[in-house]
């Protein structure tokens, strides 16, 4: 006669979509103490599942850090092509405003963005394709055709926008009202 074998609740615990879940709570990890709070064995403990179930989705570290990069680029992208379309006339200043404002409303996600945390990008191909969705209507909106010329003043824009937002997140432009600097670094009035 055989014994069945009935696992207890922890063993039959099923996350459904464990990936997203892992995300979502690596997503605060991020909004909590920056890239250097995210880690595998952190998100899978807060998500009640074993460090090895966190292993199944992600192979490291970085693959964790890469897939949240992607999401930051794809909401990234999102915001800046609502300022543009809400603002044809001025979509550099709208989407600088964007910009600025993005890095202050979640400083922990911009910073893994455009940090160093996923040091071989080269190794997430999805997320070089979620930086490229980013940049094509930041680009557009500063330039077209794609000159030598242009591709100078996307740099330019480009440069002052992201070394403000780095200023005001880091905390070194104290008591400056965030859209104000963006609205005065965009403008050429």
């Amino acid at each position: 006669m055989s014994t069945s074998y009935t696992p207890n609740s922890r063993e039959t615990y099923h996350h459904g979509d464990l990936r997203t879940a892992l995300l979502d709570v690596a997503d605060r990890l991020l909004d909590e103490g920056g890239p250097e709070a995210v880690s595998l064995r952190e998100a899978a403990r807060r998500a009640g599942v074993s460090a090895t179930a966190a292993y199944r989705h992600f192979a490291d570290k970085e693959s964790m850090q890469a897939a949240l990069a992607v999401r930051g680029f794809d909401a990234f992208a999102a915001a800046l092509a609502e300022a543009a379309s809400n603002n044809s006339e001025e979509p550099l200043t709208a989407m600088g405003q964007a910009y600025v404002r993005f890095a202050v409303a979640r400083p922990g996600r911009f910073r893994l963005m455009f940090g160093t945390s996923v040091a071989e990008r080269e190794r997430h191909p999805e997320l070089l394709a979620a930086v490229e969705r980013a940049s094509v209507g930041f680009r557009s909106a500063v330039t077209s055709p794609a000159s030598s010329d242009n591709r100078l003043a996307m740099l330019r824009a480009w440069s002052m926008i992201h070394g403000l937002a780095q200023l005001i997140i880091d905390g070194l432009l104290p008591g400056y009202d965030p859209e104000f600097l963006a609205r005065a670094v965009t403008t050429e009035k």
